[in-house]
């Protein structure tokens, strides 16, 4: 390794400590990382300011910030705690059945939404309704996170992870679907049987009335039930367009933002307050880590590496996918998933330029970040709010708990992926 080299993987680690860590806010993190890498770059001539610029991922972003401003504008209306309403009165009282309708209902919305305010907006519902029936809220608010993560793995817009690789392998809506959407759904299923054997007592439980819950008006809920028909209208037009994207060539970024757009003309909401809710800082935390592993790329780092596990990859690529599957599941419990997905992104790339087929690689990487992320409270953001809103009730998520759930979770559901993903090996790695 060159001196430029070690310098730049010094930083990057400092980094990733420092996230790790959270004393200070990641984005900030993040900011100081990509600011003395282009900083030293500059000084020692491996990484320039232009370089740098040219490493963030507009496309990215521009997706997100689309995707950000539909949920806004969905969110105002009330939708998603009329959806919650409706659900739970669907389960007539039954503990287990609100588990899994509350769960699944997350799981959908997941899919088409960002999984973090999907668990914000309906998090609080369910701790409501919880309260009305006298029953313990944790297995419902854990449930919730974690089938949200697992729902987010099934598209192209479900998971921040599968964003980035969308847009620098330029896979289509439908080729994320059919590949990853039957492997969230057998994720699935497993997390259901794990709470039902781990909160038996808890789901078992009889609630003492279920006069409150069936007194819920949803109707009240929503708010705004035109513009909320409005909004899902364009929403659908959004996901069509993701499904016709390669038939179109258009680019997801595009179809995001155009259906932002659409909405915003149908609706005309004040527009300081909606774009003031835009999580800007999410937007520039992706940026400053697209920079701060630019600075690998052109020190040469990460072209090192690709030549050390190339021998791997040609040798045995199934061998490769699952490794790369496992780390990733195990980095994502640890750190946010986001920061290890954009780290792994110019490495596959590189093994791609190298004449290997990449395809199984990406899949792999998507279903461990995604799936790896459930072990602890800390290896997504969904997993850091529930266990905040968590302290609102009279028993608060503690970090011991969601290991005895969290670990059990993410072990299971990728060993049966691991299965699948051998038995579809030849499926997985079609380009």
């Amino acid at each position: 390794m060159t001196l430029p080299q070690i310098i730049a993987l010094v930083i990057f680690i400092l980094t990733f400590t420092l996230l790790i860590t959270e004393k200070i806010h990641r984005t900030i993190a993040a900011m100081i990382g990509a600011s003395v890498m282009v900083g030293i770059g500059i000084i020692m001539k491996f990484y320039s300011a232009e370089e740098a610029l040219h490493t963030v991922d507009f496309e990215t972003l521009g997706l997100l910030l689309g995707m950000m401003i539909l949920v806004r504008l969905l969110q105002q209306t009330g939708f998603f705690q009329y959806a919650a309403i409706v659900t739970a009165k669907k389960s007539g009282g039954n503990v287990w059945f609100l588990l899994v309708f509350l769960g699944g209902i997350t799981s959908v919305l997941s899919m088409f939404l960002d999984n973090v305010t999907t668990v914000v907006l309906i998090a609080p519902v369910t701790i409501l309704i919880a309260e009305m029936l006298h029953i313990n809220a944790v297995p419902f608010l854990m449930a919730e996170a974690m089938l949200s993560n697992i729902g987010g793995v099934a598209t192209m817009v479900g998971d921040p992870p599968n964003v980035i690789i969308a847009t620098v392998t330029k896979f289509t809506f439908l080729e994320f679907l059919t590949h990853l959407a039957p492997m969230s759904l057998v994720a699935w299923f497993v997390t259901i049987i794990i709470f039902r054997i781990v909160f038996r007592k808890e789901v078992s439980a009889k609630p003492k009335t279920i006069k409150g819950l069936m007194s819920l008006n949803e109707k009240k809920a929503l708010k705004d039930p035109q513009n909320a028909r409005k909004i899902l209208t364009v929403l659908g037009f959004v996901i069509i367009f993701f499904f016709l994207q390669g038939l179109l060539h258009l680019t997801p970024a595009y179809v995001a933002l155009t259906g932002a757009s659409l909405a915003l003309l149908l609706v005309r909401p004040p527009m300081e307050e909606t774009i003031s809710h835009v999580e800007w800082n999410v937007l520039l935390f992706f940026a400053s880590l697209f920079i701060c592993v630019g600075g690998l790329k052109f020190s040469g780092l990460l072209e090192l590496f690709s030549t050390g596990i190339v021998g791997l990859a040609r040798e045995n690529l199934l061998l490769a996918d699952l490794l790369l599957l496992w780390v990733g599941a195990i980095a994502s419990g640890i750190i946010d998933n986001i920061p290890f997905t954009i780290a792994m992104v110019p490495v596959i790339q590189k093994l791609g330029e190298m004449g290997i087929c990449v395809s199984s690689l990406w899949w792999a990487l998507a279903l461990g970040v995604g799936f790896g992320g459930n072990a602890t409270p800390i290896g997504s953001t969904a997993n850091v709010i529930i266990v905040s809103l968590s302290e609102k009730t009279k028993k608060p998520i503690t970090f011991n708990l969601w290991l005895r759930t969290g670990i059990p979770v993410m072990i299971f559901t990728c060993l049966f992926i691991s299965v699948l993903f051998i038995i579809f090996f030849k499926w997985m790695n079609t380009p």
